[in-house]
């Protein structure tokens, strides 16, 4: 009786079981990814004109991206309270926005259905901070695989709720609504209690690599196959019958994952030798003197460490810092010196949000992701603009493309991340300013307007944008520590809607509206202008743009930030080698 009971408790707690959970959580978790699919239907049942869809589009940027609240919570409460004030909000900001679109509820002022989608967006904050703390707390030494599949799978939501909202098969596009504010919400409810830390870096094996391995074929193989769904229901008018089938292939590819935990705990045996469940736990008392001893001798060590230990070989460097260390534990306990007291934590350590922001290494983390993410969420918001102005009908091609990119972007980030922070003990921002020399040349590429660009610069802005996401949160977590992991990440969000209303609201959108004026003074007459204006047309159709010129010049000025951005990594590349050599390093050896 009590075998089959402990295996279950063993699966209950086992981190690979939490892991594919939070999987699970992130797939249905990118609520604003579907923006573009919900406007046209606000827009049609409710007149708006394309202005104030843009205002509601800023209110689902601002919910999507400020998590404040989401953090501070992370820090206090459990994480599946985290996870139901974000299905609370998701539920009530796009449950209300369903009963007013389908005519249920009255209507609302602007400002109000504005108020209804930052709240229902903002629940993503909420599940995309549980997901990435309980992910980067039970893998602490897989920071980079972890935040890579956890936010590619927070990319390619969009593309995963669209199919399963054609399996529907509804001619109510208001539909689409509802299932917004209710699948996610569901399904997060059934995973909200197995989403949690449960010691995970004591649940180290050496089938890890291999469990890995596994999940990135199937975020391959998931890639292509959504890729092909998409041409598939895009060249043909398939039935419902086969959408059918094709949306439970996809179920399946996603519920595949949970095989690692079950062999793990079912056939594989539970007891590893680099487990240390069989260890005694120490009491609280314990504890918090250990903690608060290491914590002094430690940070005494770094006062203390000569700077030519740095550049040593990785075995000699370790065996003087354990030597200085043995010391500095000695003369405290025998009180021959006085241990100074610390006056804040160091890089690798513990910060919280308030004393990471006065260091300058957060700060160049911050805007390289702000001139990074911000130039390429650029290109993502004006990519049907970009795609018309270069001659192509059919702009979803490119949406859905860029989707597929960013996912592969982020997986494959964390992926060659961790390569270089784990195996080579090198800062992970070299792989982020690596991402931003290729955004670099996709904004070049969008510049030239050359025939076959379009689809060049949304692949190596789709994966430089993706691989951002990946490498910034495992970053932060590696030099800002895990306690307060939540609120830091959190805050770095806000780069993304910062970078965005830099380049698009006053930049890119600028130069197109100039370019657009231009090119209108010079094929309109005038009486064709004046009957426009008279006819009000003038103050609510925006002026088209044609040929490359539209994004010429904002082009060069994103790849320009972008290599500015590039700087900034290597900067913090400098700042950062010791830290990186003292995480890492053994495991060169």
């Amino acid at each position: 009786m009590g075998r089959p009971q402990g295996k279950l408790g063993s699966l209950l707690n086992n981190r690979w079981l939490v892991f594919v959970a939070a999987m699970w959580v992130q797939a249905v978790a990118g609520i604003g990814y579907l923006f573009g699919s919900i406007s046209p239907v606000i827009k049609s049942s409710l007149g708006y004109n394309q202005r104030q869809v843009a205002s509601l589009g800023v209110a689902k940027d601002l919910g999507d991206s400020i998590g404040f609240l989401a953090g501070s919570l992370s820090e206090t409460l459990p994480l599946w309270a985290v996870l139901l004030v974000g299905v609370l909000q998701n539920f009530v900001g796009y449950g209300w926005v369903w009963l007013i679109v389908s005519g249920r509820a009255p209507v609302l002022p602007l400002w109000a259905m504005c108020v209804l989608i930052f709240v229902g967006t903002n629940g993503e904050t909420y599940f995309n901070t549980a997901a990435l703390v309980s992910g980067v707390q039970n893998f602490p030494k897989n920071r980079g695989p972890v935040v890579g599949i956890l936010k590619g799978f927070a990319g390619l939501s969009g593309a995963i709720l669209t199919q399963f909202f054609a399996m529907m098969h509804t001619p109510d596009h208001a539909a689409l609504v509802f299932m917004v504010a209710v699948g996610p919400s569901m399904i997060i409810i059934a995973l909200a209690f197995i989403v949690r830390p449960v010691g995970g870096h004591r649940q180290v094996r050496p089938s890890d690599p291999s469990s890995f391995m596994f999940i990135y074929i199937i975020c391959l193989v998931l890639a292509a196959y959504l890729m092909g769904v998409m041409i598939l229901e895009d060249l043909l008018d398939l039935s419902y019958t086969i959408v059918l089938v094709l949306t439970v292939l996809l179920i399946i590819l996603l519920v595949i994952p949970i095989a690692i935990p079950l062999l793990l705990t079912f056939h594989i045996d539970v007891v590893s030798p680099l487990q240390e469940f069989l260890l005694p736990e120490p009491s609280k008392e314990e504890t918090s003197k250990a903690a608060e001893n290491n914590e002094v001798i430690l940070s005494e060590l770094e006062d203390e460490k000569p700077k030519e230990v740095d550049s040593l070989p990785a075995v000699e460097r370790q065996k003087r810092i354990a030597q200085l260390q043995a010391k500095l534990f000695h003369a405290a306990a025998e009180g021959a010196v006085r241990v100074k007291k610390r006056r804040g934590p160091h890089r690798g350590e513990d910060f919280t949000l308030t004393q990471a922001l006065i260091k300058a290494d957060f700060w160049l983390l911050f805007f390289s992701l702000l001139l990074g993410s911000g130039s390429g969420l650029t290109v993502i918001d004006n990519l049907g603009q970009m795609s018309e102005s270069l001659g192509y009908n059919d702009s979803h091609i490119f949406v859905s493309m860029i989707s597929i990119w960013n996912f592969l972007g982020r997986v494959g980030g964390g992926y060659l991340s961790e390569i270089i922070a784990r195996d080579h003990a090198y800062p992970r921002p070299v792989s982020l300013a690596v991402a931003q020399v290729i955004m670099t040349v996709g904004h070049i590429f969008f510049a030239m307007g050359w025939p076959g660009t379009m689809y060049i610069g949304t692949l190596l802005i789709g994966v430089g944008y993706g691989a951002h996401w990946a490498i910034v949160p495992a970053a932060a977590s590696e030099l800002f520590g895990l306690k307060n992991f939540g609120a830091l990440y959190n805050f770095l969000t806000m780069a993304n809607p910062a970078g965005s209303l830099v380049f698009s609201g006053l930049i890119a959108s600028q130069i197109y509206d100039y370019e657009a004026g231009k090119q209108a003074h010079e094929h309109q007459n005038v009486s064709l202008r004046i009957r426009r204006l008279l006819e009000g047309l003038g103050a609510d159709e925006a002026l088209k743009c044609k040929g490359y010129i539209c994004f010429f010049f904002s082009s060069l000025v994103m790849s320009g930030f972008c290599l500015i951005a590039a700087v900034l990594s290597m900067i913090l590349v400098h700042r950062t080698r010791s830290v990186y050599r003292n995480l890492y390093g053994n495991a060169r050896k």
